[in-house]
């Protein structure tokens, strides 16, 4: 059941209910004009991916800042945004289930939506439900540039695929998908160039191999934000799908020649526990704050460490006890990895100068299917 606000407009930051799904406004807004500013000399088209903010309102933020649409991960989280006024709106991944197409077909009356494939038999599925929906569906073929996920393989086996796509009366052949999730967070700036130009090349050489057999690729999507400048000065890439550079977590932080941008989300916790000189416990643990890309950082207190977490309780390290914090304090939490820390949450506090101006609803929280 969705949980009441944490927080009013107008209260102050040391008042909100903890622990908190925290927005720094003025952080937030400078990510969106830098990433603007950016791409703009590129000519690369910014397509953010939705997974990391699971909100109509940040969409339409950043649509407002040149954003061509959103790029999601699942037919619901679609659905959430187009019912909130996103026009476009593409599935990088692959749709499996009647229901599930069923559902994205009939989203295509109401905004542009499409979506990938990388088996012949998914293209006939969605073929199907296009069909029995009375729609067009774009599909772009996703292939395997060096994440060994999801994707064919770069080169015929991928414009095969698209062949097929292209000759359906009830599809459309709308480019390729080629996303390398694993180069973000390669610390070694010389490594994840290196990695994306490999990436950059299979995409480049699928995309001449296409027009060789007369098909035009209107689309290469990818990127993310470790490596978008990698994609945006390639030359391939049309459409950087970066998500996390809005709020800038800590994993992202620690590449070497980090992304240039603030953070701006945090997670606000209070500390319920000071009785040691060198120990704090604050009531942010596992299900407040996740720790698959590592332990949180407390903004603003280098010698006080987050450095475990039970379910309700997270630990500091007091290095210093003249740095140890008051029973009651609250503190900001950067999170390892913001896309899951986001789904924890009901709603957004928006912040500026210290004081509430917004709340905002996590509208796609939960939104798997």
């Amino acid at each position: 059941m969705p949980q009441p606000p944490p927080a009013e407009p107008g209260m102050r930051e040391e008042e909100v209910d903890t622990p908190a799904l925290l927005l720094d406004l003025d952080a937030f807004e400078h990510n969106l004009a830098a990433m603007a500013a950016l791409l703009a000399p590129t000519g690369t088209k910014l397509r953010p991916h939705a997974k990391t903010h699971k909100s109509p309102v940040i969409a339409l933020r950043q649509m407002a800042h040149g954003a061509i649409g959103q790029c999601v991960q699942k037919v619901a989280e679609a659905e959430i945004l187009a019912w909130g006024g996103v026009p476009d709106v593409m599935v990088t991944n692959e749709v499996v289930g009647a229901r599930k197409l069923a559902r994205l077909a009939a989203l295509a009356r109401i905004a542009r939506v499409s979506v990938c494939a990388d088996d012949p038999a998914q293209v006939a599925a969605i073929e199907a439900a296009a069909e029995a929906a009375g729609v067009r569906i774009p599909v772009l073929v996703e292939i395997d540039v060096g994440a060994a996920r999801c994707g064919l393989p770069p080169g015929p086996p991928a414009v095969a695929l698209a062949e097929r796509i292209a000759a359906s009366r009830h599809l459309s052949f709308h480019g390729l998908q080629a996303y390398h999730g694993s180069a973000q967070h390669i610390r070694e700036p010389e490594r994840r160039a290196a990695a994306i130009a490999a990436a950059a090349e299979h995409a480049r050489r699928t995309v001449e191999q296409l027009r060789q057999r007369g098909l035009d690729c209107p689309v290469v999507g990818g990127a993310g934000t470790g490596t978008f400048a990698h994609e945006a000065a390639s030359g391939v890439y049309t459409e950087i799908q970066a998500g996390s550079y809005a709020f800038m977590d800590a994993d992202y932080a620690r590449n070497e020649q980090a992304p240039p941008f603030r953070h701006s989300l945090f997670v606000l916790a209070t500390v319920m526990s000071a009785a040691s000189p060198h120990i704090a416990v604050l009531d942010a643990g596992h299900k407040a704050v996740p720790t698959d890309s590592g332990l949180p950082l407390v903004q603003g207190r280098e010698r006080v460490r987050y450095v475990s977490a039970s379910d309700e309780h997270g630990k500091l390290l007091v290095e210093d006890p003249a740095d140890r914090p008051r029973l009651g304090e609250k503190l900001r939490l950067i999170p390892g990895h913001c896309d899951p820390t986001v789904d924890r949450y009901d709603w957004y506090v928006g912040v500026r100068k210290g004081r509430v101006e917004c709340l905002w609803p996590v509208a796609a929280r939960g939104a798997m299917a």
